[in-house]
């Protein structure tokens, strides 16, 4: 099936498999360990925050080992994973051992599926990007990442770039990782406004207009993990000369599809059944984005937590902030 699909050389198809109810499904404990560790047990290297063990009661923390789940030894070498399949919500027994003061004791806790997890891992991952760019800017610029392109995503840009936001002097647009949906109009609008009034009290700018559209210098940051409408809404970024866009190229997977439902109800296909087309007639499909500043990022920096499409996406915009006029003028 996957070489036939590669001969239609088209994106939004293709067969996925839905889990059933009662499968076998591995519960997280929303702990991050030490891969390196060679010794029994797991080694604790950092505990997720709003994850189950971080709680007030809590001891649990970096540096300490989880030796048992539900009085099962894990010995070194050994897949633990078995010992938490289908515990997601389940009330779980933990044993714990503290290499620095020798103590063990036991907690209970209820494990989290995968998909919370990855949430959490999601939200530690913006909340570093937020410090990262804050810290690059000396605290000019501001962070947010459009995680799908849906109604609750394009709540959450808005909110931000007009509240916690609307002091700073620009905003860097993440993309990257997003999946798609339909936004594409929706970001257009809100990152193309133009200044045309401010509200002035006592010698003070206390709001400019449109106070519902962003008016100050923006830029947006793609990857090659970018899909759908994730291609759409960079392309459309870039069309309409909203701003620059940094780093890797797109795939051209700008389409429309229906996932339809197979005989076998736990398998499903993906048939796409919209393009669209230029005025100059060229679909956006199987037509690559290329950005204005092309920067890879490497995994030598990435292991260190050097993010270098967010330095040169921080270091273009500066130069924007300092050159804009805020009266288009």
């Amino acid at each position: 099936m996957s070489e036939i699909l590669g001969e239609l050389n088209v994106s939004h198809s293709g067969s996925g498999y839905r889990v059933p109810v009662n499968g076998d499904i591995t519960a997280e404990l929303g702990l991050l360990f030490d891969l390196t560790y060679d010794g029994d047990g797991l080694l604790i290297d950092e505990v997720l925050e709003q994850g189950p063990f971080d709680k007030k009661h809590s001891k649990v923390k970096a540096g300490n080992i989880i030796e048992k789940i539900d009085n099962q030894e894990i010995k070194k070498g050994e897949d633990y994973y078995h010992l938490l399949n289908k515990k997601a919500n389940k009330i779980t027994l933990v044993s714990i051992y503290d290499p620095i003061t020798k103590e063990r004791w036991e907690e209970t806790i209820k494990p989290i599926s995968k998909g919370v997890q990855s949430n959490l891992m999601y939200e530690r991952w913006v909340k570093n990007n937020e410090r990262m760019v804050d810290s690059l800017s000396d605290g000019r610029l501001g962070y947010v990442h459009i995680r799908s392109m849906g109604d609750a995503s394009y709540r959450d840009v808005y909110a931000d770039i007009l509240g916690k936001y609307n002091r700073k002097d620009g905003i860097v647009i993440d993309t990257r990782f997003n999946g798609g949906g339909r936004l594409h109009e929706d970001i257009e609008i809100l990152f193309s406004g133009e200044k045309y009034l401010e509200q002035v009290i006592r010698d003070t700018v206390a709001c400019v207009m449109p106070s519902r559209r962003y008016v100050k210098p923006s830029i947006m940051v793609v990857g090659e993990a970018n899909y759908s409408n994730a291609h759409g809404t960079p392309w459309v970024y870039k069309h309409k000369g909203i701003g620059k866009v940094v780093g890797m190229p797109v795939p051209g997977t700008m389409s429309s599809v229906t996932w339809e439902t197979l005989q076998d109800p736990s398998l499903y296909f993906g048939l796409p059944v919209v393009g669209y087309r230029t005025r100059e007639g060229v679909y956006l499909e199987n037509s690559q984005l290329e950005p204005d500043i092309k920067v890879r990022n490497s995994t030598e920096k990435l292991h260190l937590g050097i993010d270098e499409q967010l330095e040169a996406a921080v270091e273009e915009l500066l130069k924007d902030v300092d050159n804009y006029d805020y009266w288009g003028e």
